[in-house]
């Protein structure tokens, strides 16, 4: 079998970084989208970030209609592959009106792609997870491994983070119904706050509170942590668990360490406050953000992280992925100046 890679989801920050990566390794890549169109925007995207050895294999790359609501075009977008990633998954920019406009096409899509994988005869999947699946509506004073699972029924637990869990816990249970049946093997990937490098001017969720702050459109920040992860050390991940023998069946939590927004803040205000960037770095007091919460529910959304901390144990994916991440002065320098290079953020005029 070819060593072909369906990477789904191919438009999306985190695929088209294991895209990059698996062309450069020297895959064979397939990517979904909604539409088959995306070829050429995806091509445009990857192109200038490659080498030359790599751009000069553009044509190992195709793009293929798949939908996670829908059963057409999953059987051929897998046909001919030995490696799958799942990465596609429904993550909104704003509050859904109803949480199973997330639930639904997150659960259903990863089993329709298990499915498939398993009719194709897939060696193993790589499923993109989150913390969002680890962390949520527990205790926050507990150092999480990936023996924790979110708990659907704790307070601090949002629609996303409900999507992702239920996700990955049909996930390991479908693979359970086939393990008598069938060598498809299953490995999931459970990254923090995506940030590091953009590759082109569409910026997506993850870059939204870096975006936020060089925009200056919050006044001040919040008491707010999260364990963060360069995306291109995400992507490695993907690309180490996929073929590593011992990764098999486990969950990695993929994040470098709890850091707070105002640590990003600092960071971004040092770098580029010279630069035009007015940054805030006062401390907006929690119980403004409570108040503000009562009215507008898109700050609602903050209330799950207020005041608490994502501290986790990489132990295990350091030891068995060899994983070395960047630094979080890395991750958001970089990200804030492809930013500025793609024209997502401007410097305010003097």
């Amino acid at each position: 079998m070819t060593d072909r890679v369906l990477v789904t989801g191919a438009t999306g920050f985190i695929a088209q970084h294991c895209m990059l990566q698996l062309l450069e390794a020297g895959y064979e890549v397939r990517g979904t989208a909604r539409s088959a169109n995306r070829a050429a925007d995806v091509v445009a995207i990857l192109s200038p970030h490659l080498s030359d050895a790599a751009r000069g294999r553009l044509d190992a790359l195709e793009v293929v209609a798949a939908d996670l609501t829908r059963d057409d075009g999953w059987r051929g977008a897998v046909e001919g592959c030995r490696f799958v990633m799942h990465i596609a998954s429904p993550l909104p920019k704003g509050v859904v009106k109803d949480e199973n406009e997330l639930i639904v096409p997150a659960r259903d899509g990863a089993l329709r792609v298990l499915r498939a994988s398993h009719d194709a005869g897939v060696e193993r999947v790589v499923l993109t997870s989150s913390l969002s699946a680890i962390i949520y509506g527990n205790d926050r004073s507990h150092l999480f491994t990936e023996a924790d699972w979110s708990n659907l029924d704790g307070k601090r637990i949002g629609a996303y983070d409900k999507s992702k869990t239920i996700a990955e816990r049909a996930s390991w249970e479908y693979m359970e119904t086939i393990k008598d049946s069938s060598p498809m093997e299953l490995v999931a990937i459970n990254p923090g706050l995506v940030l590091g490098p953009l590759l082109s001017s569409d910026w997506g969720t993850s870059a939204e509170m870096v975006k936020r702050i060089l925009d200056h459109k919050v006044p001040a920040i919040p008491n707010i942590g999260f364990a963060t992860v360069d995306v291109r050390d995400v992507a490695s991940a993907h690309v180490t668990a996929m073929v590593s023998p011992n990764a098999v069946g486990q969950r990695f939590i993929c994040a470098e360490a709890n850091h707070s927004m105002m640590e990003i803040a600092e960071i971004l205000k040092t770098r580029y406050g010279t630069r035009g960037f007015k940054i805030p770095t006062g401390r907006l007091p929690s119980i403004v953000i409570r108040a503000m919460a009562i009215f507008d529910k898109t700050v609602r959304l903050a209330l799950n992280d207020l005041d608490t901390s994502q501290n986790v144990d990489n132990t295990k994916i350091r030891a068995v992925l060899n994983w070395q991440p960047r630094d979080l002065l890395e991750m958001t320098t970089s990200m804030a100046d492809s930013m500025i290079d793609y024209g997502v953020v401007q410097a305010q005029r003097q």
